[in-house]
């Protein structure tokens, strides 16, 4: 594969010289191979890297993104041991440190992506970090929960929905056994009055016979 190999690079200072002030490189990573740097980053110092990972494609020849390509992120404070971030994320992504204590802070970058173990994959990976310049974009920070707010009121909406839907069928089912009432009376004292009316058939019929056989003096 032609490609060429870069020096390893010693540690970050050489990349980020002062606070406030961005940095871009590039650089090569092999499947289960982790690269580290060193930086001294002051005290509450917030610290902002993104990375876009590409993987050499032996088909098209050239480096591509690979969708299932992770980058496992580690940032640990040397002198007191303790683990700043630990994040994995895509193939693109960024992440955001602040500082707990002043000193060296080691920043570790490794790929997650399974079919690369036991591989010879080769990955170009592009670094751009920006020290004491930013702050945590809250707001993104809270898109999660601005989006999940958003899901909840639409869920909420469809609850108010579906009440209002079974509101309305129990008005109309409510309606239906009222008609259904009044219909079944209406039935009844028609069917009464229908009776009525052959029972008094009936005894003028007989009247009539009895005064017919009367005359005929049968």
């Amino acid at each position: 594969m032609p490609r060429s190999r870069p020096q390893p690079l010693l540690s970050l200072w050489f990349l980020l010289l002062i606070a406030a002030t961005a940095n871009a490189l590039h650089f090569y990573l092999d499947a289960n191979e982790k690269r580290c740097f060193l930086e001294e980053i002051p005290t509450d110092t917030v610290v902002e890297g993104h990375y876009k990972a590409l993987e050499w494609s032996e088909q098209e020849q050239k480096y591509i993104e690979n969708p299932n390509l992770g980058i496992l992120v580690e940032v640990d404070e040397l002198a007191t041991g303790h683990s700043v971030v630990r994040t994995r994320g895509p193939h693109d992504s960024r992440f955001t440190f602040t500082s707990h204590e002043a000193g060296d802070h080691s920043i570790c970058l490794s790929s997650t992506s399974e079919a690369s173990w036991g591989t010879t994959t080769h990955i170009r990976l592009y670094l751009d970090i920006v020290v004491g310049s930013t702050k945590p974009d809250r707001e993104k920070d809270r898109s999660h929960v601005t989006e999940l707010s958003s899901k909840l009121r639409d869920l909420n909406q469809k609850l108010e929905d579906i009440r209002r839907e079974q509101q309305y069928q129990r008005e109309r089912e409510a309606n239906f056994r009222n008609l259904s009432e009044t219909t079944n009376s209406r039935a009844v004292w028609y069917s009464i009055a229908q009776i009525v009316v052959l029972v008094l058939t009936c005894a003028w019929q007989l009247r009539h016979l009895k005064r017919f056989f009367e005359d005929r003096k049968m």
